[in-house]
């Protein structure tokens, strides 16, 4: 239960505050768009709402620790939506931030979003990974191996 609670925490203030706090500041005085661009942001908030907790619960129950750096899981987490992609909560955040964009049709916003996948591509590949080869060995060697950082991979034209 603790875990949870500390997980709900750092959701809070990081994930909460590059989602939602600051996408709101960017867009404050801009008018919300109605009609089938409404329709689309909540579909985009509420994947990423649900794919974030999922990946929180994940990281809680299997992983025995939180999304927060300095409390992450001593187990490799490979169930739920890691099973497909390497960083589902980064997408998450990313979703939730591209529903602002579309609810308030803003270029600043994706230009938001674009520089925050920046951002989060060079922590992962400067801090993330290296650490948890180091952590996890083999078993994330081949957890490369099967599942692609962004997008799941396409064992489709694999010959077996």
């Amino acid at each position: 239960m603790r875990i949870l609670a500390k997980t709900a925490v750092f959701t809070v203030v990081a994930p909460g505050t590059f989602s939602v706090l600051v996408p709101l500041l960017i867009a404050s005085g801009r008018k919300a768009t109605g009609g089938a661009a409404f329709g689309l942001s909540l579909c985009l908030f509420t994947l990423g709402a649900v794919v974030y907790l999922r990946c929180g619960w994940d990281f809680a129950t299997s992983g025995k620790g939180t999304p927060a750096p300095i409390d992450a899981p001593t187990r490799l987490v490979t169930r739920g939506f890691y099973r497909y992609i390497r960083n589902p909560m980064y997408v998450a955040v990313l979703t939730v931030i591209a529903g602002w964009a579309v609810l308030f049709g803003s270029l600043i916003l994706v230009a938001y979003g674009v520089a925050l996948f920046a951002v989060f591509s060079l922590f992962i590949l400067r801090y993330e990974e290296p650490r948890l080869a180091r952590e996890f060995g083999d078993e994330y060697a081949e957890y490369l191996e099967r599942v692609g950082r962004w997008l799941p991979r396409c064992r489709c034209w694999k010959r077996t």
